[in-house]
């Protein structure tokens, strides 16, 4: 027997969005604060990996995440066009890294990155992909403590 087109994509929407549905009653509401501190890019990606993966497991309106970044982990929105004069090794806000973080921005997940940070390795603001002034904190590591005491779940790649 013939089944119309129409009803095998009901079915497939029907079974997406139990799975969907499923993930939800299993994970619940979350807070989450990923710490990035390393300037390797390999570790990097993988990090922005993890994150996307999370944001699909438990679903974008059921979680507030958050990327911390200080030290070297700056490099994570440092443009390398501006990497000359800083303090910094690297710099990895590439275009494909750029793509990878508008995704993300675009799925509710914030970047914040360290004003010591900026200060302490001459990191002009304007090095900064898609970084306005609401995205930088005084101090990563004091922000990561405030995250946790706030509910935060933290989270090392």
């Amino acid at each position: 027997m013939k089944r119309p087109l129409g009803t095998l994509a009901l079915i497939l929407i029907a079974i997406t969005l139990s799975g969907s549905l499923l993930a939800n009653d299993r994970y619940g509401k979350q807070k989450v604060v990923y710490h990035i501190n390393s300037d390797d890019p390999q570790t990097q990606v993988a990090a922005l990996r993890n994150v996307r993966n999370h944001l699909d497991a438990v679903g974008t309106e059921n979680i507030e995440l958050k990327i911390v970044m200080h030290g070297d982990g700056v490099s994570l929105v440092m443009d390398p066009d501006y990497l000359e004069g800083t303090k910094m090794k690297a710099a990895n806000a590439d275009q494909e890294m750029q793509a990878r973080i508008v995704g993300l921005k675009q799925r509710g997940v914030a970047f914040e990155v360290c004003a010591n940070t900026l200060k302490g390795r001459n990191i002009p603001r304007d090095a900064l992909y898609d970084v306005n002034d609401a995205d930088i904190v005084p101090s990563g590591v004091a922000e990561l403590s405030r995250l946790q005491q706030m509910g935060f779940t933290y989270i090392k790649p």
